[in-house]
């Protein structure tokens, strides 16, 4: 009994692999700083867990959801988006219901791409956005994000055949994995080239809710004419502490969300109608949670950037999501190095080339340890003598 060629032709799982190394090193007795993960390491907010207890008690929300979500869900979601960014949803139309964003980024090349269609994803990006090719038997091109461009990407790079063919581009800011924040002059730019090149724009706003220095990272969606062009994912798992409840959604063109809606109504029969409202209370309830949580990671942020800087290693602090994106010294390659952390000092990073070639150079850190692991980190770090 054989795989399907689409099967064997998924690539192997970048997280998977990581994990495996950072489980063994622990397996082993040793004190492992586990800076490699994109876990949130703080509890889902109290109020969120009381609203799912009293809806699982609840015997009617034991029944099948319908196929497109509660019609709480939805309206809350364009609630949220009406309040934080002051974007018109049509709960009807305008927005899909996901188990996890991870299943409309997969499922999105499905939807719009034929057998040997082109999308375009950043490099470095979040690795999972290349498994839904293989399974699309689509093809894709790589963009470069480079740090002397904010780690935005320059369209005016792009090769021009590319541009002609592609039907879909994948983009996420705050950025996983380097930290970057967009602008609403660079939203505008990629309206304006993807009405140009009659493609379609995916904007994954998983880490929306986390910027730095008072910045409210930007959605894609309050720049004019992008719901004409594209669709916009937001997940709880960031800003609510929610990634084991897998719980998310699409916002924008409706022809994309009627796509994804369609994909949906063969693939799964809803989720639960207790999930759904634990996920309404999140979204309408009260906020001050996220404050609070956005103002943790930046206290992990400058503990991060002042410990660097005390031993020497230059970088460049994020200006948004939970992750850190440092570059390796010389005489070692990502992976070389982030091997060498973990059997010299203890800390489990993640390969920059782990998330594309362009990410060569650079590992990947998560502020989701608390401020003295940050520091100890950074402390074993200085023993070795490398800066």
């Amino acid at each position: 009994m054989e795989f399907s060629n689409r099967l064997q032709q998924l690539p192997t799982q970048f997280f998977s692999k990581l994990a495996a190394k950072t489980s063994q090193a622990l397996a082993e007795g040793r004190d492992i700083i586990n800076l490699g993960q994109g876990n949130p390491d703080q509890p889902t907010p109290e109020h969120i867990i009381k609203a799912m207890q009293e809806a699982v008690a609840d015997p009617k929300n034991h029944k099948y959801s319908p196929f497109r979500g509660i019609p709480e869900m939805r309206q809350a979601a364009a609630d949220f988006y009406k309040r934080e960014y002051g974007v018109d949803i049509d709960p009807d139309t305008e927005v899909a219901v996901l188990a996890g964003t991870k299943i409309g980024l997969v499922e999105l090349p499905l939807v719009f791409l034929n057998p040997g269609e082109l999308m375009l994803l950043p490099d470095p990006g979040y690795p999972d956005y290349l498994s839904g090719t293989p399974l699309a038997e689509a093809r894709f091109e790589t963009f470069p994000l480079k740090a002397e461009n904010g780690f935005l990407p320059d369209y005016a790079e792009i090769p021009h055949e590319a541009k002609e063919q592609a039907k879909l581009m994948y983009l996420n800011y705050p950025n996983n994995p380097t930290g970057a924040v967009a602008t609403p002059r660079f939203f505008e730019e990629t309206v304006a080239f993807a009405k140009e090149n009659e493609l379609a724009v995916v904007h994954d706003f998983a880490y929306g809710a986390v910027g730095f220095d008072g910045i409210k990272p930007p959605s894609f969606l309050q720049t004019d004419g992008a719901k004409e062009v594209g669709v916009e994912m937001y997940t709880l798992s960031k800003t609510y502490n929610m990634a084991g409840w897998r719980i998310g959604f699409a916002v924008g063109n409706p022809k994309m969300i009627e796509g994804l809606n369609l994909i949906q109504d063969h693939l799964f029969a809803g989720l639960s109608p207790a999930l759904q409202l634990a996920a309404v209370e999140a979204l309408t309830g009260d906020q001050r949670c996220v404050n609070e949580l956005v103002g943790m990671y930046e206290r992990r942020r400058t503990v991060l950037k002042e410990e660097c800087a005390r031993i020497g290693w230059k970088i460049e602090a994020p200006k948004g999501s939970f992750f850190a994106w440092l570059p390796v010294p010389k005489g070692f390659t990502s992976v070389e190095f982030a091997d060498y952390l973990l059997e010299h000092a203890n800390i489990s990073t993640a390969a920059g080339s782990g998330f594309g070639e362009s990410g060569e150079g650079y590992i990947r850190v998560g502020l989701l340890v608390d401020e003295a692991r940050i520091a100890e980190a950074i402390s074993r770090v200085e023993k070795l003598k490398l800066f």
